[in-house]
């Protein structure tokens, strides 16, 4: 997880997106090729959304790229999401960068790949400084164990707020709750994926596959959002833009 580090103001003050991107091997698998290529596909998709989301009004976006589930795969089809890995952090941060995106990994990083971990670490200093777009990228990640792990750290601390908790689950203070959960493919679960941040998230499930996902997709899942009335439990119903004051 992240050490614990505060947020720009600009982030906080814009929707939180998370986005479970599902569907790459089937979109691949139904088209004859290789599940590899739907993977690659997919990281076609996470550029045109990372591209995209500033302008909609995002300034979080948490992607769930790899489960501390998806161990169980192939062996071969791990070892080629984790060159996808090494590829995206060697070829994107230049872009990243110059689009003021700051990119952050959450989930663990002692079962990764030699040399990925350090390659995260670099990514992140080196995007620091974005303030266009937050993006969290979720690899080897499961938000069970991030509660578990926190409610550890947190034994013997005396009471903490439920913000203060947040922190050591998240690694950031800050971190503006999640607004809006997408799942591409037609499943309709969350697999582990941001329970604490999400307790109150909007669920918007789509069938199209994650390498088909665009920028109208996402304007179709905020739109939808939008008509929503968040009242978090009360009768009166919260405008986004205050969400972030609660």
């Amino acid at each position: 997880m992240q050490s614990n580090v505060a947020l720009k103001p600009e982030a906080v003050a814009r929707l939180h997106v998370g986005i479970i991107m599902d569907g790459n091997g089937r979109w691949a698998t139904r088209r004859g090729l290789s599940r590899l290529r739907g993977h690659e596909a997919g990281v076609e998709a996470i550029r045109r959304i990372v591209e995209a989301a500033p302008d909609q009004g995002v300034g979080t976006l948490t992607l769930y790229a790899f489960s501390s589930d998806n161990w169980r795969r192939p062996k071969a089809e791990v070892t080629a999401l984790m060159a996808l890995l090494r590829f995206y952090l060697a070829n994107e941060i230049a872009a990243l960068m110059r689009n003021g995106v700051r990119l952050t990994v959450i989930g663990r990083r002692d079962r990764l790949p030699d040399g990925i971990a350090a390659a995260i670490t670099r990514a992140e200093a080196e995007t620091c400084d974005g303030t266009t777009l937050h993006l969290r990228i979720a690899i080897d990640y499961s938000a069970r164990d991030a509660i578990l792990n926190a409610a550890a750290r947190a034994a013997g601390t005396g009471q903490l707020s439920r913000e203060s908790f947040a922190d050591l689950i998240t690694g950031e203070t800050g971190l503006r709750d999640v607004d809006l959960i997408i799942r591409t493919s037609g499943e309709k679960r969350l697999s582990d994926f941001l329970l604490w941040e999400g307790a109150y998230a909007e669920l918007h499930f789509t069938e199209r596959m994650w390498p088909e996902f665009d920028a109208d997709d996402l304007a179709d899942a905020l739109a939808s959002f939008h008509r929503r009335e968040r009242r978090f439990g009360g009768l009166t119903a919260i405008a986004p833009a205050e969400v972030a004051n609660l």
